[in-house]
């Protein structure tokens, strides 16, 4: 029988969900200008401080380094503080990170605040997951492109508007340091969902499963690694990109705002194919499909910016960032698949990130030197082009049925496909 409360409480339930989904895109956007920041200004960085390009592609790589290692952390975060707090904590390293940079004078001190925002990514990524997968569970994909679209935005807004930032306040230290204040303000939002007026209206989802499932040893199991090594590919695309698209345009002519604008222009398609391509995904079992799509357009986008930079700049890296930016959050999906125990999928996805983060991260120090070597950048888009390949044939390797018929029956997913 229906009663006269069903309608506030469904308005209740709708509202909440609002507010949560609110909070994931204000948590994503902090997710990448510690990364994009620093790539339009790069060059005026590398003077100030005599970085060589090597050392200066080591601001992109430690942070990605260290949310990969972070991520092998996230368990015992968990079990000791919880999601909730866990990525509280994530957002205070970000944000004091980010604001260390307005002291920040040699590249040494830039890459320790580069470690220590990336380690609170880390805790980020690996943890908010989790909470999506046991409050969202019929609606992961929903909650994932919306987070995975937020950190591709947010990476356009470090590029877009960190050399405007610089200009402003005459300082490239201070256009990195204001990026501390989204995420005290994103902190701000999490802390009031969590403890303040809107937890009364949460509607938490018990967990589920059982201590055997959640004990399962994830890193022993075949396809975690597979799926990390797949995850490590397309972040290695994005992280070489992030790091030296600017630079190869500036060698091609372009000025600093035009070459941020073309990393801008990437990240806008990057967010739009993050949220379009999961969604267009969630009603089938199999991802391949989109996720061989999503690879192929990086392919196109890649070798377009090797043969033919300056024919079409803008056409090369849309193609490249909606690649990019869809196979992200597909691959995260098609982990989040493997169990419906959220602690499962959660270790999963930690150690995805984990192992996928730390491959990522050798990405844009190979390519930087590759360009000491050869003075230009296009043998390194010939080698990621090379490595796109290789992912499109990794990809027929998730079949669901490896999967599927432990979906709803044992809350955990036969990873050892």
């Amino acid at each position: 029988m229906t009663t006269s409360s069903d309608p506030a409480r469904a308005q209740a339930a709708d509202a909440s969900a609002i507010v949560w989904y609110a909070t994931i895109v204000a948590i994503g956007l902090n997710l990448r200008p510690l990364l994009t920041s620093i790539s339009p200004l790069m060059t005026t960085i590398r003077e100030a401080t005599g970085l060589s390009f090597y050392g200066a592609s080591l601001l992109t790589s430690l942070p990605v380094v260290a949310m990969g290692l972070g991520a092998f952390g996230t368990g015992l975060l968990a079990r000791r503080l919880g999601e909730t707090r866990g990525v509280a904590l994530g957002l205070i390293a970000i944000a004091a990170a980010c604001g260390a940079r307005a002291f920040a004078a040699t590249g040494g001190a830039l890459m320790l605040t580069a470690t220590a925002a990336g380690a609170g990514v880390a805790a980020i990524q690996a943890l908010l997951p989790a909470v999506m997968k046991q409050r969202f569970a019929h609606r992961v994909p929903l909650a994932m492109g919306l987070f995975s679209a937020s950190i591709m935005g947010g990476g356009g807004l470090g590029a877009s508007l960190s050399p405007l930032a610089a200009r402003l306040a005459g300082s490239w230290h201070l256009a990195l340091a204001v990026w501390s204040v989204p995420a005290l303000l994103a902190l701000v939002l999490w802390s009031w969902l969590n403890y303040g007026g809107a937890k009364a209206s949460g509607n938490p989802v018990a967990a589920q499963g059982n201590a055997h499932h959640a004990a399962v040893p994830v890193w022993k199991k075949r396809r975690a690694w597979t799926l990390g090594l797949h995850f490590g590919l397309v972040n290695g695309g994005y992280t070489s990109l992030v790091a030296w698209l600017p630079a190869y345009y500036q060698q091609h002519g372009a000025s600093v705002t035009a070459s941020g604008s073309l990393l801008a222009a990437m990240t806008v398609f990057q967010a739009a194919c993050a949220l379009l391509l999961p969604l267009a995904a969630a009603r089938f079992t199999d991802r391949r499909p989109w996720l061989i799509g999503g690879l192929c357009l990086q392919w196109v986008g890649v070798v377009g910016l090797a043969a033919w930079p300056e024919a079409a700049p803008l056409l090369w890296v849309a193609a490249a960032g909606a690649g990019l930016g869809g196979t992200f959050s597909v691959t995260l999906v098609t982990a989040l698949d493997h169990s419906g125990d959220h602690r499962i999928a959660a270790r999963l996805v930690a150690f995805v990130q984990g192992l996928g983060f730390v491959i990522a991260a050798l990405a844009p120090v190979v390519a930087g030197r590759v360009r000491d070597l050869t003075g230009g950048f296009t043998a390194a888009w010939i080698m990621l082009a090379v490595s796109i390949s290789a992912m499109i044939v990794l990809t027929l390797a998730f079949s669901p049925r490896s999967y599927v018929r432990w979906l709803g029956l044992h809350g955990a997913a036969a990873l050892d496909a």
